[in-house]
């Protein structure tokens, strides 16, 4: 079987190509225009344009009321986020790395995640919580985490993890038109990234896993900055006459595993690829709902997962890549699955 890309990364009508961060800021600025109610509120957002760059020329676009700096106080930032949300507006929280969630986990997880369930309905929290994560910009231990099994154990939470611009774009607009709180999770080494992102603000549903290479020997599942990665891998896997799937869940929570189960029932191998510790990472759920599914019998071979090591992120650069999977781990963990069945 000959594999199929389904994504083939050239702008079509519609489309034009832009960088990851600037999908985010069109995704919110678009947001802002059609809706009155949808506001940003966080660290250095204004004049300065955002810690990675990301608001950009929001403020002066939109002003201070609508893109609101507020001081160092991420308990404080969510905690009016959640207020505004239940008066009826759309906030747009920006935690300037997803570490500092920590500060705000009370809002996050008991007052966001549990006032609908808690209030029988009567009330809602449409507010979206952007935060970047991950490894690769030298920000050592307290900076470059992976926290996305945190936020995807709560219920009450929807959890997003886009790896393309237009994902970015497309899932954020869903995010903000979201009547649930909504993580929405941007891997730092992804914002100068570049692909065709459609002009119109078009929305990507939540809860749609996407599939971006279909091949006929084995499944990877990857999140984040390891989707490309995954997808260079299966280039190089290629030559070595093993043919990939590439899939992205794209939102963690609620998760679409559906497609996944049936690629891999086709393939019978799974590589499941997260930066984030292997133990108990995310990933870890999708192999249990593999091997919790009639997909089981299917299997040639156990899954395997390749996550980043269970130690802090180090500074050194080395050390740094060394601790999470890069595309020649993918390939050799693809090429020892091979050997397993």
């Amino acid at each position: 079987m000959t594999s199929t890309t389904l994504d083939p990364g050239a702008p079509t009508a519609g489309e034009r190509d832009l960088t990851y961060s600037e999908a985010v800021r069109e995704a919110i600025g678009q947001a802002m225009e059609a809706d009155d109610r949808v506001f940003m509120l966080g660290e250095d957002i204004g004049v300065y344009g955002g810690a990675f760059g990301v608001s950009g020329d929001l403020f002066h676009r939109f002003g201070g009321e609508r893109i609101r700096d507020t001081p160092i106080s991420e308990l404080g930032i969510v905690g009016a986020a959640v207020g505004a949300a239940l008066a009826g507006m759309r906030p747009i929280v920006e935690i300037q790395f997803s570490d500092f969630t920590n500060q705000a986990m009370d809002q996050i997880v008991n007052q966001a995640a549990k006032i609908h369930y808690m209030l029988g309905g009567a009330a809602s929290v449409p507010m979206v919580l952007r935060a970047p994560l991950g490894s690769g910009t030298g920000a050592a231990a307290q900076h470059s985490q992976s926290l996305e099994a945190w936020f995807a154990h709560v219920p009450g939470l929807k959890v997003v993890m886009p790896a393309t611009p237009a994902d970015a774009k497309g899932l954020l607009l869903s995010a903000i038109d979201d009547p649930n709180p909504v993580i929405f999770l941007e891997h730092k080494l992804l914002y100068r990234t570049s692909g065709p992102v459609p002009v119109e603000p078009l929305r990507v549903p939540l809860g749609r896993t996407a599939v971006h290479r279909r091949g006929a020997d084995l499944t990877v599942v990857a999140t984040g900055v390891m989707v490309s990665r995954a997808l260079d891998a299966a280039a190089v896997l290629a030559d070595e006459g093993v043919d990939v799937s590439v899939l992205d869940p794209r939102t963690l929570t609620p998760l679409d595993d559906a497609p996944i189960l049936e690629d891999v029932s086709r393939t019978g191998r799974a590589l499941l690829v997260q930066e984030a510790p292997g133990h108990a990472g995310f990933t870890a759920e999708i192999a249990a709902r593999i091997t919790e599914s009639p997909t089981l019998y299917r299997l040639l071979a156990p899954v395997r997962r390749l996550s980043g090591l269970d130690a802090p992120i180090p500074y050194a650069p080395q050390l740094e890549r060394a601790s999470v999977p890069q595309v020649d781990d993918i390939v050799d963990a693809a090429l020892t699955l091979m050997k397993e069945s």
